[in-house]
């Protein structure tokens, strides 16, 4: 009576228990993957130049370029689902990505400057060029807060003067 009873106890105990010991499992490797991936995830801002106008429209064209100095490639996917966040330190907008001219803030786009790949991936060692415009920026030597954000939640951000 004893033997049986262990057994339908160690049975019920399997039962219950091995499927929420393979869930957690589950959930600490991917969780472990995420934190590996935005580990690897780096890049620094090398320059910055905002250059204000002074025509009918005003405000400035701001170019910034980034260096991958991680060991991740960032693909056109994540490069296209970035933010972009432009304007005074103060009072600044998120950027939409589209087409940058000098009429029409708050959108941005990206050149990139590949190591000869042609692949369209960020890779480590390369540039990218953040392209952008702000009519937050009303004169010149204003300070001007960039911030780009990948999807996986690297953020880099600068602050530069408007010339």
């Amino acid at each position: 009576m004893l033997l049986i009873t262990g057994v339908v106890a160690a049975a019920i105990l399997i039962v219950a228990v091995l499927p929420v010991i393979w869930g957690m499992v589950g959930t600490f490797s991917s969780a472990s993957a995420a934190t590996d991936r935005s580990m690897r995830t780096d890049y620094k801002i090398v320059t910055t130049y905002a250059d204000y106008s002074t025509g009918t429209v005003n405000g400035a064209y701001v170019t910034v370029w980034l260096k991958n100095i991680g060991t991740a490639r960032i693909g056109t996917a994540e490069l296209s689902g970035a933010d972009v966040y432009v304007g005074k330190t103060d009072n600044f907008v998120r950027s939409t990505r589209g087409t940058v001219s000098r009429n029409t803030a708050s959108y941005w786009a990206y050149v990139l400057y590949d190591l000869g790949t042609g692949n369209n991936v960020w890779e480590p060692g390369e540039t990218l060029q953040i392209d952008t415009f702000t009519d937050e920026i009303t004169a010149v030597n204003q300070v001007v807060y960039f911030q780009f954000t990948l999807p996986s939640g690297v953020s880099r951000s600068a602050e530069f003067t408007a010339v």
